[in-house]
């Protein structure tokens, strides 16, 4: 199995997207030249060379340096925390000027549960669905030892205690309702962005390769699962530097499906000026203005939390446990996040933002 991409940059696009360093547009402080300063007069506008970071007091770096709209003062990206990926585009108001309330946690309802993540009421019992899954896993399991080559993807395994589960889901709801983004555990296609038919895996411009049946099966029973609320062992928390993050909540076995990177999907031609750091590449046409992206700011799953390594430290690079991987799924392209070794419980999930161009600006990241 072939690591194809993870969140691939498409060059000569100035996107604010975990695939693409973002790049002054001019040689001025990002920040420190306003549009709302523009429409001041030369004499009344204040002079901001002076101006340090709050958290570290220098004023290096200008380009990374943050002008709050509320207050003036000044912070780095890489000083605030949760870190910033990327400068913003339009207003930006430091944490004191936010006003951001605490984040609330989901109730730990399971009818409240059910709805937001629109589990279907089945008539199997919990403990049989998880004993299926677990009969699917022996068979494919056992076929990891005819072959090293015909390696195959597992399922994930969901915790068999059904308290555990639902706070597992609660802590996916939790991040999903900060965040002000609607569930989904699949690509959606809206009327004013790419249609599914733009979906075609037979424009990548180098290939894709096409997922076996067998991985096909096993893609679609994780995704049986989910319906019936069997989700995979992960809790989302809240770090102070870090933000949203995952943690494995089980031991999860090498080549286990985690979850398909799913959201919105778009030309990427339509994302030049988008100020989201989460995009990924779907389709990376040989015909750029076929080319798409997966667009997880307004509709998600937990893809959207499992951050990324600082390429730039062997330690960081030490971190990596999970793979991002495209496949060709019945003439479409997918992208899945697989596990790229064993993980233990209470480890959390990191994969590469980059893939073989290495532009996503991570330097700052832990």
């Amino acid at each position: 199995m072939t690591d194809i991409t993870s969140k691939v940059p498409l060059t000569r696009m100035l996107l604010r997207k975990r695939t693409q360093a973002p790049e002054p547009v001019s040689s001025e402080p990002i920040r420190r030249t306003r549009s709302r300063m523009e429409s001041k007069s030369e004499e009344n506008e204040p002079d901001y060379d002076d101006v340090r970071c709050q958290k570290c007091g220098s004023g290096e770096d200008d380009n990374q340096l943050l002008l709050c709209d509320g207050c003036d003062r000044g912070f780095h990206i890489f000083c605030l925390r949760p870190i910033l990926p990327s400068v913003p585009n339009g207003s930006w108001f430091c944490p004191s000027c936010s006003n951001h309330s605490k984040i609330t946690s989901f109730p730990l309802v399971q009818t409240k549960i059910v709805d937001f993540f629109r589990i279907q009421r089945s008539s199997l019992s919990g403990d049989k669905i998880i004993q299926d899954g677990k009969r699917r896993r022996k068979r494919s399991g056992s076929c990891l030892i005819v072959s090293k080559k015909s390696r195959k993807l597992l399922p994930f395994n969901p915790s068999e205690d059904p308290t555990r589960r639902l706070e597992q889901m609660a802590s996916l709801a939790t991040a999903l309702t900060a965040t002000r983004t609607e569930f989904s555990n699949k690509l959606t296609y809206l009327p004013t962005m790419a249609p599914r038919s733009a979906n075609r895996a037979a424009l990548e411009r180098e290939g894709m390769q096409i997922i076996s049946k067998d991985d096909a099966e096993t893609l679609n029973l994780c995704k049986q699962m989910m319906e019936r609320g069997e989700c995979p062992p992960l809790m989302v928390i809240y770090d102070s530097v870090e933000g949203f993050t995952v943690e494995a909540d089980r031991f999860i076995k090498d080549l286990t499906i985690i979850t398909e990177y799913v959201g919105d999907v778009d030309y990427l031609k339509n994302r030049e000026d988008d100020d989201g750091d989460s995009m990924m590449t779907l389709l990376c046409a040989a015909d750029p203005s076929k080319s798409l992206v997966i667009c997880p700011d307004k509709r998600s799953n937990i893809a959207r939390f499992i951050n990324g390594i600082n390429n730039h430290s062997s330690d960081g690079k030490k971190k990596q446990n999970v793979k991002c991987v495209r496949f060709n799924v019945n003439g479409e392209c997918r992208v899945l996040l697989i596990a790229s070794r064993d993980i233990r419980k209470g480890e959390r999930l990191y994969y590469d933002y980059n893939g073989y161009e290495h532009e996503y600006p991570t330097h700052h990241f832990v």
